[in-house]
């Protein structure tokens, strides 16, 4: 078993009070949004329904946080335990993410106060692909933080309670692999039905398939993104032998998604558009021309132990799968003539300070809790 150890630096510096000032500038907005309502601070109307706070911070972010998914398939479904010592931080980034998604929703609806009517079977629409999507997120952001309470028990030295926890632990891990198959494809479903509303470069029947590879490939990308860059931050020996052998899996995933993804608009005959200038364009363009750069990296076997290449094939992977899922909902989404959506500075502000407590948390977490593994030796730029 891999010992995990906090890193016991200073909690309070400067990038923390950055980061603290940004989420307490969105909560100044959120506090707005509850006492005035939606409208006060948010462009959001009855042609787009769910702007940037669906967009990013569930639609993306989730997808961000499918870190403790895509190891928990590597370590647990494959049995590969030497990457169990990359385990507990993809977990922790995973409930960060979904927690921190799960209360944007709240934000986004607009009687909040009625949200816990998701849990009420009935209340239970079973045909709805939106309650599907919300049940399994809500029921994974519960499992994620048992997974993690080893942890907080290991600070407190709950030991007994600990192993209790352990011996049905393995329960929340299934469930923790099942959940986010299915949300994750689901979330792609829900575009299905905007039909002809969606740009025909980003409406297929492969959406669900194409959301669930994506996230797989975010996840990896995260876990490589996040080990590398808090390896320097922090100057901790870099996790090379890991990761490198991670970013192998990647090309073949990425490959497939491409193949299906381009293959698909043109056997629908619509590849033309991508070429047709304008906004949708560019950005399809943009979005696999970022993946398309990832994979030619991480193809060479002699890139993947660069950590150079590592770090930017995985930024170009967060970047390129981020943007699909946000020109999907966004961008490639058309109500119908007169209806215009572009997200307001509250908006923004309120986005910017989720992703900003995610930050701050992390910092906390790995400062205080035993999260990351004990290594030693120097870090290399």
């Amino acid at each position: 078993m891999h010992a995990k150890e906090p890193l016991g630096t200073k909690v309070l510096t400067k990038p923390f009070f950055f980061w603290a000032a940004i989420a307490l500038i969105g909560l100044f907005f959120v506090g707005k949004r509850f006492v005035y309502g939606i409208g006060a601070v948010s462009n959001m109307n009855d042609g787009f329904p769910w702007g940037i706070w669906i967009a990013y911070d569930v639609v993306v972010g989730t997808a961000l946080a499918c870190a403790g998914y895509s190891i928990a398939l590597i370590v647990y479904v494959f049995n590969r335990g030497e990457y169990s010592p990359l385990v507990r931080p993809a977990l922790m980034t995973s409930m960060f993410g979904y927690t921190l998604a799960g209360v944007s929703v709240i934000f986004d609806i607009g009687r909040y106060w009625q949200a816990y009517n998701i849990f009420l079977p009935w209340f239970s629409n079973l045909h709805s692909v939106m309650f599907e999507v919300a049940l399994c997120i809500g029921t994974y952001i519960l499992v994620l933080w048992m997974e993690f309470a080893p942890a907080i028990l290991e600070k407190v030295k709950a030991e007994r309670l600990k192993a209790k926890l352990n011996r049905v632990i393995f329960v929340f891990i299934a469930l923790g692999v099942l959940l986010p198959t299915m949300h994750q494809s689901s979330l792609g479903t829900m575009m299905l039905m905007a039909g002809h509303k969606l740009s025909p470069l980003w409406w297929t029947a492969f959406l669900p398939l194409l959301f669930l590879i994506t996230a797989v490939v975010i996840g990896y990308a995260a876990v490589i993104f996040e080990s590398l860059l808090s390896s320097v931050v922090f100057k901790r020996p870099l996790e090379m032998h890991l990761l490198s052998r991670i970013s192998a899996i990647i090309p073949w995933l990425l490959g497939f998604y491409l193949l299906v993804r381009i293959e698909d608009v043109n056997l629908r005959g619509h590849l033309s558009l991508a070429f047709s200038g304008g906004l949708k364009a560019n950005m399809f363009l943009l979005e696999n021309l970022l993946l398309l750069a990832a994979l030619l990296i991480l193809a060479y076997p002699n890139n993947r132990r660069n950590p150079r290449l590592l770090f930017l094939s995985s930024l170009a992977l967060l970047l390129g799968g981020s943007l699909y899922r946000f020109n999907t909902y966004i961008i490639g989404f058309d109500p119908g003539t007169g209806w215009r959506y572009f997200p307001s500075v509250p908006e923004l502000f309120i986005t910017f300070g989720i992703v900003a407590a995610e930050v701050v948390a992390y910092l906390w977490f790995v400062k205080r809790l035993p999260v990351l593994p004990r290594l030693e030796g120097p870090a290399k730029a």
